[in-house]
């Protein structure tokens, strides 16, 4: 009697002592282990048991002490290595490793680990001879590439890095050589270069180019195919079983010929068969042993045939049929190990124990071998071990691990003592007892510790020892005793089952007609088990009620007080327990008050006697029968349908149906429970649902469809992610739903690499080139078989930085602003991802006028030209230009310096005028802030403005360089004047600065009254005298005579107020002088005299000002506009413009600088007239002759202030940032 143990143990859920376990390798490294010498060798190894395992390894045969070794790392608690390779020989780790986990009930050991270096070699030193061959002929260019590990990648460039286009008449052969059925004139090129990628390196070599020249003085003339590779009519071709077979034939003739393939005998696999290289290239995946046979290519051109036949043999290594599995048995039982393998040739069976071979171990005689089975027969207590069977033949191994755990252990239930299990009447019931002892313990179940519960309806026991109920009733509820029992001892454990009653709404909300204004009741009475607590929540249209007082929610009942019509929709009451819930709906509908009665309209009743006929795998027909319409006709039937496999308790709406339809035809898909029911829409809504029908099982097929928005982009160099949105589960159309991603890079004659994943929508491909296209793939998959083909999508690996700069820079200067700088664009390959465009760096290295900082422009694109605005005139620039991707800038080119010419200078600084005389003005002016080349000299005009604000001539006069101040005569009194200054170079005049202002008054020609204040003596009986103060706030009367007395007062007037405003006059006695000298400034009555004027002058401007505020401004600019002299525009450059350059794309003025393109001044910044200041358009003197306030606007600010402001900022401020 044979007693076969198969456990899974959780060990953390035992709260006694661990049951004892000999060893398990949980995880290693693969077999052919090749290391990149840039990182550290990581070999794997990790087991499981119980005491845990301790660790050691041996290479190349013999024991590796780790400890001896101080590069060599062995993790805690494991047995994985980590070999630190910097700074030493990495060819000293090579070899072959193998890890053993040991503890006192076996050891275990690992695969053969065979480590190798990853290796790049040099292209050998050679020298290619120039090829020149007829048009016509055949050629054959050797590669030849060196022998690297892994073998690199084979592709041809040129000396542009730019891929050579292939076709049916160049191709690429799978050694890399370069084969061409006939050359034609258009293949004379000297770059034929053989390119060698090594993947793990990640570095790429190349052979020496190759010259070819293509003459047609000769040409070879038309001729049957002939095959290049392979020669002879047969070859030979062995594959091995699961890998890919590539089989090629390449021909030579002219016409170039079509290659076809056939096998004899047989068929070509079409699902696993693919062509490449135009048909040149066949491959065959997944081989088995029906692909082996005689595989005929055939080439054709309009002259003949020709044909070659490869001999294919499929060998195996050796692969499972079944792999020994651990072994757990009590004292005296009987076990098998079975190690069933096949393989070609047939493999050679090896059994060791504890990692020695089975014939070396101690000798067991309840042991006994027979080929590819161990026997073990009454097996006693520590006799357990680690069994390893190893099959090999030529072409590879297998070695596995089994354990075989002789255990005595009493039963152990590991389900926790006195659960509560609690189900809904009517639903499955399943109460768990886990357990664990040697020999294997027998399940039995009490209820209420009396009836003993047997296999059949309504109860099932598993063979884990669960219970199942099939449908629970209220009978059921109670206590269960399962009772675990082996030779060695008897447990029990106590589980509870409670059986509630379901949730049920008995009184369900019905449909209203509410008038506006009036109240609506719902009623949701339900009816639920008395241990279970519903909680009701109630929804408007499937959401949240608003949030509004008029909504009272009760226990049963929801009233909503002052309907309005936002409140119409559909209501729904749901009933919710911890276990279950139940739901009804209702509509409300508000209507207009009405007084006479009108005919009542309500929802359809449900249909009934749904039926299910004309049943397929995709389709079935349901008929039902309509429901009263309740006076309002059936507009529609919405069918619906729940998957009670996928989404239990939902129901999606499936298809609509005419009002007057019974029948509809439904079409349905793969991997679904369905369950039917209709619904009925009227004019007031739909009606309450159909019962269900009965349930339709759809069987599962492979996907119909594959994942969406499939998209491949790298996120940092060296990776590629690939992204998908996953299928829904509905759509899986069966089990095991997996996606199938597959990648290549384009243009690249390589195998599609794969890889099939789960519960993810993504994958990262890791250690691509940089920035390089990839084609992608991904497929939906499962248990059943694959979906479409899916469609090929185009990514781009992630990008790294540009290599190089542009070279050849070099700059032309057009102007004192604008310069253009050429470039040589860099090679595609350089860039290193997607071209952004070139950015420059045109910064001042020196300025005669002020500090320069830098400055950026970037041209958008792949251009090789660009325009530099707004750059500083008469300055030395320093450029330098990089190349963008989306990654960054790559480096700097070489710097470029240029130098621009002089411009027109900015305005002056400051334009004051200062002691006015009665015919003459002084002027002072400074510097302008921006020279922009030598300053040779100033330009001032000026002319007076008369009374009714009309200009007058215009005087110009030029100044040198170094002058800042000039006295003007000559002037007419009381006249103000404009003045204009500009500044000089060579290249003409700047922007102007305008002032304005007055010569004094002749107070001989005073008139009667004065708009001003004035004061007024009177010396005895004469007439008063009159004195205009001009705003002052005192004034001194001089001339007056010794020993008289004198009344004072102050008159003043508002040009908006006709009424003359005057003090009281004072009576003020001048001393008479005595005989010798006395200084009247240091006299008291003459100070008091000051003081009282002062005084008086200050309350009447205060009284001035106030009256002025009442009476209001009165702009005249459009008299200054309608007189505008022409002679007093801004200077221009030239031909009459001023920074010329106005392009609206890359040769945008500077940012910042309020100076128009045209290089005029605003008028409204700069040119003031008398009008501006005015307070009206009259600018008439009053009758006695004082002119009235009409320079009492406000002033322009000044003229230095106003240069700050705007001039252009530098360069790295105002230059504008191309795209």
């Amino acid at each position: 009697m044979f007693t076969f143990h198969c456990m899974c143990l959780n060990y953390a859920s035992i709260h006694v002592s661990p049951v004892p376990q000999p060893p398990t390798i949980t995880l290693q490294s693969p077999k052919d282990y090749i290391f990149d010498p840039r990182e550290n060798i990581v070999i794997h190894c990790e087991a499981k048991g119980k005491p845990h395992p301790s660790f050691s390894w041996t290479r190349n045969g013999t024991h590796f002490d780790v400890e001896k070794d101080s590069k060599v790392l062995m993790k805690p608690g494991s047995g994985t290595l980590v070999i630190d390779i910097s700074g030493e020989k990495a060819e000293a780790y090579e070899g072959t490793y193998q890890c053993t986990a040991h503890n006192e009930h076996g050891t275990a050991v690992s695969n053969s680990i065979f480590i190798r270096q990853s290796r790049s070699p040099l292209w050998s030193k050679e020298r290619n001879e120039a090829i020149v061959v007829q048009m016509g002929v055949s050629l054959v260019l050797q590669c030849r590439p060196p022998a690297g590990l892994p073998p690199p990648v084979i592709f041809w460039m040129d000396n542009n890095f730019q891929r050579l286009p292939l076709d049916k008449r160049v191709s690429q052969a799978l050694n890399g050589d370069l084969y061409f059925s006939n050359v034609l004139p258009e293949d004379t090129r000297n770059d034929y270069i053989c390119y060698a990628r090594f993947p793990h390196t990640q570095t790429i070599q190349q052979k020496q180019p190759i010259s070819v020249t293509v003459l047609d003085n000769s040409p070879d003339g038309e001729r049957r195919p002939g095959f290049m590779t392979p020669l002879g009519i047969t070859s030979t071709k062995m594959v091995l079983r699961g890998e890919t077979l590539e089989l090629e034939c390449i021909a030579d003739g002219l016409p170039t010929p079509e290659i076809s393939w056939q096998k004899d005998g047989g068929e070509l696999p079409s699902s696993r068969m693919s062509f490449y290289n135009f048909k040149k290239t066949l491959k065959v995946s997944d081989v088995n042993e029906a692909d082996a046979g005689d595989y005929r290519c055939t080439a054709t051109n309009k002259l003949g045939t020709a044909q070659h036949i490869i001999k294919v043999s499929v060998k195996a290594a050796p692969f499972w049929v079944s792999a020994p599995r651990n072994l757990i048995l009590a004292p005296n039982e009987t076990g098998i190990l079975t190690c069933r393998v096949n393989g070609e040739p047939k493999p050679k069976i090896s059994w060791f124990v504890n990692g020695v071979p089975i014939e070396n171990a101690p000798e067991d005689h309840s042991r006994k071998v027979d080929g590819d089975t161990v026997i073990l027969s009454y097996v006693q207590t520590g006799s357990s071990a680690v069994y390893q069977c190893n099959a090999s033949n030529e072409f590879g191994y297998l070695l596995a691990n089994a354990f075989v755990n002789v255990l005595a252990e009493a039963p152990r239930v590991l389900t926790p003592p006195n659960r509560v299990y609690q189900v809904i009447a009517n639903n499955p019931a399943l109460l768990h007892c886990a357990s664990f002892g040697s020999p294997i313990p027998t399940i039995t179940w009490f209820k209420d510790s009396q009836t003993s519960v047997k296999n059949g309806d309504p109860y099932v026991i598993h063979e884990n020892g669960t219970l199942e109920i099939h449908v629970a009733q209220p009978l059921h509820s109670g206590k269960y005793t399962c009772i675990a029992s082996n030779n060695l001892g008897i447990k029990e454990n106590h589980v509870y089952l409670e059986v509630k009653e379901p949730t049920r709404i008995l009184k369900q909300p019905e449909y209203k007609d509410v008038h506006r204004g009036m109240s609506a009741v719902f009623e949701c009475k339900v009816k639920h088990d008395p241990s279970l607590i519903p909680t009701v929540i109630w929804l408007k249209d499937n959401g949240e009620l608003p949030d509004d007082e008029r909504f009272d929610v009760d226990v049963d009942s929801l009233t909503i007080r002052d309907v309005t019509d936002e409140d119409e929709g559909t209501y729904t009451c749901i009933q919710n327990t911890t276990l279950d819930q139940d739901s009804a709906s209702a509509m409300l509908t508000v209507v207009e008050p009405t007084p006479t009665p009108a005919i009542v309209y309500g929802n359809p009743d449900p249909p009934t006697d749904l039926e299910l006929t004309d049943q397929t795998e995709r389709s079935v027909q349901l008929t039902w029968t309509p429901g009263d319409e309740h006076n309002s006709p059936t507009q529609k039937f919405l069918i619906q349908y729940e998957d009670l496999l996928h989404q239990p308790g939902v129901w999606v709406n499936l298809t609509d149906a005419p009002g007057t339809s019974t029948t509809v035809q439904l079409k349905l898909s793969p991997y679904v429970y369905y369950s039917f029911r209709v619904l009925a829409l009227n004019g007031v809504g739909y009606s309450q649902p159909s019962q269900p029908s009965s349930q339709y099982r759809t069987n599962p097929s492979a996907p119909d469809e594959n994942p969406s928005d499939v998209q491949g982009v790298g996120t940092k160099p060296g990776n590629l992610v690939i992204s998908w949105t996953p299928l829904t589960g509905f759509l899986a159309n069966g089990p095991g739903l997996e996606y199938k991603v597959q990648w290549r890079q384009k243009d690249v004659d390589e195998d599609w690499s794969s890889e099939t994943v789960a519960n993810v929508s993504q994958f990262v491909v890791s250690g691509t080139p940089t920035y390089v296209p990839y084609e992608i793939k991904v497929q939906a998959l499962n248990d059943y078989g694959s979906g479409p083909e899916p469609e090929v999508v185009i990514g781009y690996s992630g990008e790294d930085l540009p290599l190089s700069a542009p070279d050849s820079v070099q700059v032309m200067v057009h102007n004192s602003t604008l310069a253009e700088v050429h470039w040589e664009p860099v090679s595609f390959q350089s860039v290193r991802g997607k071209l952004q465009g070139y950015k420059t760096l045109p910064g001042a290295q020196s300025s005669r006028q002020h500090k320069q900082q830098e400055q950026v422009l970037t041209f958008s694109g792949n251009r090789s030209e660009g325009r530099l605005p707004g750059l500083q005139p008469y300055s030395l620039y320093n450029l330098t230009i990089r190349v963008l991707n989306i990654k960054g800038e790559g480096p700097p080119s070489p710097s470029k310096t240029f130098e621009t010419p002089e411009g027109v200078p900015g305005p002056p600084s400051f334009l004051n005028v200062v002691n006015p005389g009665l015919d003459s003005l002084t002027l002072e002016w400074g510097p302008p802030m921006n020279n922009n080349g030598r300053l040779t000299g100033y330009t001032l005009k000026y002319q007076p403005v008369n009374n009714t604000n009309e200009l007058g001539p215009v005087k110009v006069i030029n100044f040198l360089a170094n002058e800042t101040t000039i006295t003007l005569g000559n002037l007419n009194s009381s006249m103000l004047y404009k003045f204009y200054m500009s500044a000089k170079t060579i290249k003409g005049s700047g922007p102007i600065i305008t002032e304005e202002a007055f010569t004094a008054m002749d107070t001989s020609e005073l008139p009667e009254s004065n708009s001003s204040p004035s004061t007024s003596t009177i010396p005895g009986k004469e007439d008063w005298k009159r004195e205009l103060v001009n705003g002052s706030h005192w004034h001194m009367i001089k001339g007056l005579k010794p020993g008289t007395s004198y009344k004072v007062r102050v008159v003043a007037r508002d040009p908006a107020d006709p009424t003359v405003h005057s003090t009281d006059e004072v009576l003020v006695a001048v001393p008479a002088v005595p005989s010798r000298q006395v200084d009247i400034a240091t006299q008291g009555w003459f100070i008091g005299l000051m003081c009282a004027i002062a005084l008086l002058i200050l309350v009447l401007l205060i009284v001035c000002f106030i009256k002025r505020n009442k009476g209001g401004k009165y702009p005249v600019k459009e008299k200054e506009d309608a007189h505008q002299d022409p002679e007093i525009q801004p200077m221009k450059e030239d031909d009459g413009t001023f920074g010329e350059y106005s392009d609206t794309e890359d040769h945008k003025p500077l940012k910042g600088s309020r100076t128009p393109s045209n290089g005029t001044v605003r008028r409204d910044e700069s040119d003031d007239s008398l009008v501006d200041y005015g307070e009206g358009g009259d600018g008439q003197f009053n009758e006695d002759g004082s002119f009235i306030g009409q320079y009492s606007g406000k002033k322009e600010k000044d003229t230095h202030e106003g240069n700050e402001s705007s001039e252009a900022p530098s360069p790295v401020n105002a230059m504008n940032s191309f795209v």
